[in-house]
């Protein structure tokens, strides 16, 4: 055959591979991205439980959020609800973009674990052309086939293939045509754990740990949800605390202007004016203190929305009204009550649990690796007829072999460390577990005191207002009947400022103290919009 026609069908044989095998099999990225991303939300799907709350949207995004979609958020009014600042945060904040991508990663390694042991389908091909010493060759290579591996029972291990030889049969050499090769192998235990056991112990435990993360990721959304709306009151708090300044400010200039007139006509001492204006000038500072406080804690919680620093947006002040209105509240059961609740409900409790289970696990498997290893194995090797019929396997023909392999325990000294290795990890997940639950009864106890400090702190408060306010009118009233001094009055201003903020300040950190204690107990459950509820112990 001329060199110029078997360049032919070289070149020929490559056109029909890459027509038949290679385009086919070329996907986009994009289309190697939905694959991935529907095998992982559907393992995400099948492994949430309904006690691990409401399903979170967990779809993460590509790409650096688009600052015009976060601001496309805000109302045209500028002012952000409490619902939706939570929503924002949920579906933009950084942080939780990462959690969100932690759990897709979890699930993603899990999907190539289970390939291990799924059908897999292989192709190979060699294509070369050779010259040397006059001489020129189109060696060619190409086989294709599937493989499968089985986990049964008591470490059993099952593992079976085809492969097909279709290279020159392509090209159209008669000498080999299109044939096919079934090759199957078993190894079952008869003495110590077996191939199949640690084969198992992989896909096991990758299995748990998406579990594990799928937990992890709903205790966070509580914690975060908590902080995004803990974070939404204190910039409330800061903003009423500007008001508060500005009306006390307010205040102070009109009875500056009182005094000063008083002066004027003889009725006042020059001193008194003279207090009352420092007094008024302290009272400007504050006024633009409180601000550049509100302003920053503003920012911040700008940052924590992935909202630009630079973008006009208010808070809505009528959820102070609101949080009024709902006033305290404490839980109608006793601390040791929520602490059974908490043992209950503590999705990282349920983890520590596992965890203990997967270390005594392991210890079952590492104690049964000490001893001898005795398998029964057998192996099958089957070929097809020739003339093309790849179908039609020779069994009768085919190659068997079967027997029993023994791996003596003569030298177990990575089987003895690992061993020891899994008594110390069990005795460490056992104290870890111990103080795990030592630790939540702990937070619980807090979260149960704080409540109710919290709650008798805003009732105290309540009271020690409604005294400042009496103070400034009687005070008010001496100094217009000659009984009072300057002083007093401007005392009395201070305190009623001080109380006001108090009172607003023990209301917020009671509905800090009830969502802390609710997450803390376990109960809080955080819906698809990020919004909270209390479930029924």
């Amino acid at each position: 055959m001329s060199v110029y026609c078997k360049d032919i069908r070289f070149v020929g044989f490559a056109l029909i591979f890459v027509a038949f095998f290679v385009l086919p099999g070329c996907k986009s990225p994009d289309k190697f991205k939905q694959q991935a991303d529907e095998e992982v939300y559907k393992i995400l799907n099948q492994k949430w439980k309904d006690s691990f709350g409401y399903k979170a949207n967990y779809t993460v995004t590509d790409g650096e959020p688009n600052t015009l979609e976060v601001i496309k958020m805000i109302p045209p009014s500028g002012i952000l609800s409490q619902s939706q600042a939570v929503a924002i945060a949920t579906r933009y904040n950084r942080n939780y973009q990462n959690q969100k991508e932690s759990l897709y990663l979890s699930a993603l390694d899990l999907t190539l674990t289970r390939h291990d042991y799924a059908r897999q389908w292989f192709g190979t091909v060699d294509a070369f052309y050779e010259a040397s010493d006059g001489m020129e060759t189109t060696p060619l290579d190409a086989e294709g086939g599937v493989n499968q591996q089985f986990l049964l029972g008591d470490g059993i291990l099952i593992g079976a293939g085809l492969a097909v030889d279709w290279a020159r049969f392509l090209t159209g050499d008669p000498q080999t045509s299109l044939g096919s090769v079934l090759s199957a192998s078993l190894a079952a235990p008869l003495l110590g754990r077996g191939a199949g056991k640690a084969a198992r112990e992989n896909l096991t435990q990758a299995e748990r740990n998406v579990l594990y993360n799928i937990r992890s990721f709903n205790r966070y959304r509580k914690t975060f949800v908590v902080s995004i709306i803990s974070d939404y009151y204190r910039v409330l708090q800061e903003r009423n605390r500007v008001e508060i300044q500005k009306a006390s400010y307010k205040r102070l200039v009109d009875s500056t202007n009182q005094l000063r007139m008083e002066v004027e006509v003889g009725q006042r001492p020059a001193y008194d004016l003279a207090e009352a204006e420092q007094r008024l000038l302290s009272g400007e500072q504050n006024v633009v203190s409180a601000v550049q406080r509100y302003e920053q804690i503003l920012d911040n919680f700008k940052i924590t929305l992935a909202l630009p620093t630079d973008i006009e947006v208010q808070l809505e002040p009528n959820e102070l009204n609101i949080l009024e209105a709902i006033g305290i509240s404490r839980p109608d059961y006793s601390a040791e009550d929520a602490i059974q609740m908490a043992l209950f409900w503590r999705l990282d409790l349920a983890n520590a649990q596992d965890g203990l289970d997967d270390a005594e696990r392991k210890l079952i498997l590492a104690a049964e690796g000490l001893g001898p290893q005795v398998d029964f194995v057998a192996t099958a090797d089957v070929s097809s007829t020739g003339d093309t019929e790849m179908t039609r396997l020779r069994f009768h023909e085919g190659t068997y072999s079967m027997g029993i392999t023994a791996d003596l325990p003569l030298d177990r000294k990575a089987e003895r460390n690992a061993y020891r290795e899994s008594l110390i990890t069990v005795r460490r997940q056992h104290r870890d577990y111990d103080e795990e639950i030592d630790g939540i009864k702990l937070q619980v106890r807090d979260a149960y005191r704080n409540l109710i400090q919290t709650a008798e702190s805003y009732r105290i408060q309540k009271i020690g207002l409604e005294l400042a306010r009496k103070r400034v009118e009687v005070e008010k009233l001496s100094l217009q009947y000659g009984r009072g001094t300057v002083r007093l009055l401007l005392d009395s201003e201070d305190a009623l400022v001080q109380a006001q903020d108090d009172v607003l300040g023990a209301l917020v950190d009671h509905m800090i103290a009830k969502l802390s204690f609710f997450r803390d107990v376990g109960i809080l459950r955080v819906q698809p919009d990020g919004m909270w509820e209390q479930a029924k112990p």
